[in-house]
This record gives structure tokens, sequence and C-alpha cells, in this order.
């Protein structure tokens, strides 16, 4: 089975990779949760105040990606579940390889 870029959010740009995500916070643990209405859902265990979910949303996108936190940058969704980043260094096959749960 194919999995499309769409269905989870990830699209190009000419910096990278935009991802569309849904952040889940105060979650039992921080986890890509799969698809969400064309977004990717991620729950994460940083409850959404004072930036604490933001920030953690861009470590755990890092980490999962193998990038320095300073490739990723949330460009809209400061303080809404429906977020967008942009992840330099990387390509659409690659994001959707280490990111969707079905990859």
């Amino acid at each position: 089975m194919k999995i499309e870029a769409d269905t989870y959010g990830i699209e190009a740009c000419t910096a990278g990779v935009l991802i569309k995500v849904y952040v889940a916070p105060r979650a039992s643990s921080n986890k890509i949760v799969g698809a969400h209405n064309g977004e990717l859902k991620i729950a994460l265990t940083a409850p959404p105040v004072g930036g604490a979910a933001n920030k953690s949303l861009v470590e755990f996108i890092a980490k999962a990606l193998g990038v320095p936190k300073g490739n990723v940058s949330l460009i809209s969704g400061e303080t809404s579940r429906h977020k967008t980043l942009r992840v330099q260094g990387v390509d659409t096959q690659i994001v959707l390889q280490k990111l969707a749960p079905d990859g």
C-alpha cells in the first residue's frame, strides 16, 4: 500500500517540507498517532501552557527525523492544536518513512 503525503499533511516546499500537525497535549507519552483529517496527529506529554507543547513538538519532530532542532520551525498555529511546521534538510519521502506509522 502506497502512503500518500497529503494524507499526513506533508508537502514539499522550497526550504524543505511543511508538515500539518494536530497536537494532543497532556498524553501519557510522546508518540505519533497517525493521520487525522489531513494532518499528522501527535500526542505530547507537555501541557498547552506557556509554549511547552510547542517546544516539545519541535524537539520531538527533530529527534524523529534526525535533524537539528534549529531545522524545525513552527510557522503557524502557536496557540492552536492545528499547527504547521517547516523542516529543512529533508524531503517528503524521508518524512513519510520516519513519521507515517504505516510507512
